[in-house]
């Protein structure tokens, strides 16, 4: 997992460094069941879409779907048509296989962002390295980005370790533009420009889900779901969420709150 290039500034409110070693990378047995969990959690979406047919519908305004690590626009269909459907206006990466932040993608991502923002700021959903790319977009250009829901992004991550993909990521290293091995750790940075969403589960099998979550500020929250690493863009209780979090008023973000009926879809945090 990577980001985007970025020195942090010095702040008085940064927390303070933390003693514990990293968290390691989910267990083989979660790891090694990614395909079937996914597949199940996919055959689950055909069963219990019609309760998405109830989700809060869109303003119109713009959102941006990025995919993960050795994901493509392809990855992320089921979520975009989904979101179009409510109303939307959905758009992917249009950058191919995401390899990382190579010159290209870099360059990529914010031309797209510029040219998505002319029509009002821009809500961005990211899965996996995507997520961490969408948080460093809203960074470093807070006043085009509505808000940032990232879907079982490390972003939190102070170790490649903590993630099964590690040797293909330090294999494509050689891609990525300069500076951009780890994002850097988050109890050094400011507090997140933008209101933030971070979806993680403890049944990931593919980055360690105390990675993907930082401690909760106004306007920053974890929302813990059941999901596979890879099933996260077919999870109904995902789609919901994402639905429930793009639907606020941008003058009134409040935390979320699972409606009555589905609290049992959304385990203890």
């Amino acid at each position: 997992m990577s980001a985007l290039p970025h020195v942090p500034p010095d702040h008085p409110d940064l927390h303070e460094e933390p003693t514990a070693g990293p968290d390691p990378a989910p267990g083989l047995l979660w790891y090694l069941t990614e395909p079937t969990r996914t597949a199940v959690g996919i055959g689950q979406f055909a069963a219990t879409r019609s309760l998405l047919k109830a989700a809060p519908s869109g303003d119109g305004h713009t959102v941006l779907v990025l995919p993960g690590l050795g994901a493509t626009d392809a990855s992320t269909a089921t979520l975009r048509k989904f979101l179009t459907g409510l109303g939307y206006d959905v758009h992917g990466w249009g950058l191919g296989l995401n390899i990382g932040p190579s010159v290209g993608v870099v360059r990529g991502m914010r031309d797209l962002l510029r040219e998505l923002a002319v029509n009002g700021k821009v809500s961005i959903v990211g899965w996996s390295l995507g997520g961490i790319f969408a948080r460093e977009l809203a960074r470093d250009h807070p006043g085009t980005v509505r808000q940032v829901i990232t879907l079982g992004s490390p972003y939190a991550m102070t170790d490649l370790n903590q993630t099964r993909v590690n040797p293909v990521y330090r294999l494509l290293a050689r891609f990525y533009v300069a500076g951009a091995d780890m994002p850097p750790p988050e109890h050094t940075r400011p507090p997140f420009p933008v209101p933030s969403t971070s979806v993680y589960s403890k049944s990931d099998g593919i980055v360690a889900w105390q990675t993907c979550i930082s401690a909760p500020r106004a306007r920053q929250e974890n929302v813990a779901v059941t999901s596979s690493h890879l099933g996260y863009g077919y999870n109904a209780t995902v789609l919901w969420l994402i639905a429930d979090r793009l639907s606020q008023r941008p003058t009134r973000w409040r935390r979320f709150t699972p409606p009555p009926g589905m609290s049992r879809m959304f385990p203890e945090q």
